[in-house]
């Protein structure tokens, strides 16, 4: 793993009122690793990886994202990232050509550029029989592999993850993160939030989050080791749920 810094994280704070969403975290992530950032629900996660990519300002502290800061240049933070969601990453009333022609221009790649990274995409995924076909008659799991395909269109040294594998079959799990390990080989660094502990394991470094401030960042073997447990669920356990 390369040791150059992509992420930089100083006493990041948000406030809503008096509520402290975020509070003072700071770490750092660095090119090509796979990096984890867990919590349990209202832990301070997504507001937190809000602000990373820019959609969110800072209360105070300090964040950048491939050199850019993203209290003053958010837009910049944008350009140099891809980003994917659970919840919403694709257009269903779309076909699959017709989504990567919209995202390949919102991320301002030129109609030759997304006509070539089209036929290699449909052709790496074996999606070239189904290219007209609207994303919405897919199953979840390949609609999360075009996700993840299609936030990476642009060449980002970073991409976003939240929450990815949610819902979809084991195998299918299996197969996405070997997608993962194939990118983050390639120098891209993969930001990852998670619900499943065991694909935790999968990361070279994590963090956990409780009631808004990290409380562990390390390798899973070395939580493991420093917490004297046998999994990474039971690292989770005596951190977020205070489970002895």
């Amino acid at each position: 793993m390369n040791k150059e810094k992509i992420i930089t994280v100083e006493n990041l704070t948000k406030q809503f009122g008096s509520f402290t969403a975020v509070n003072s975290i700071s770490f750092e992530v660095f090119k090509g690793e796979i990096f984890g950032f867990l919590g349990a629900n209202g832990a301070g996660k997504t507001t937190a990886m809000k602000m990373l990519i820019g959609i969110s300002k800072p209360t105070s502290g300090k964040a950048f994202i491939a050199g850019f800061d993203v209290k003053t240049n958010a837009e910049m933070v944008k350009r140099s990232i891809g980003y994917m969601s659970q919840k919403f990453s694709m257009y269903d009333d779309l076909t699959i050509k017709e989504n990567i022609t919209f995202f390949g221009g919102i991320y301002g790649l030129s109609r030759i550029q997304i006509k070539e990274k089209t036929k290699k995409l449909v052709k790496e995924l074996g999606l070239e029989e189904a290219i007209d076909k609207l994303v919405g008659s897919l199953p979840l799991g390949w609609k999360q592999k075009l996700s993840f395909s299609v936030a990476l269109l642009h060449e980002p040294k970073i991409v976003f993850l939240d929450e990815p594998t949610g819902g979809v079959d084991p195998i299918t799990r299996r197969q996405f993160w070997e997608m993962i390990y194939v990118e983050a080989n390639k120098g891209t660094t993969i930001f990852v939030t998670t619900h499943y502990m065991d694909e935790a394991e999968y990361c070279d470094r994590v963090s956990i989050m409780v009631e808004g401030s990290i409380e562990a960042l390390d390798t899973p073997k070395n939580l493991k080791e420093k917490y004297n447990v046998a999994s990474m669920n039971d690292v989770f356990l005596k951190l977020a749920r205070n489970v002895e």
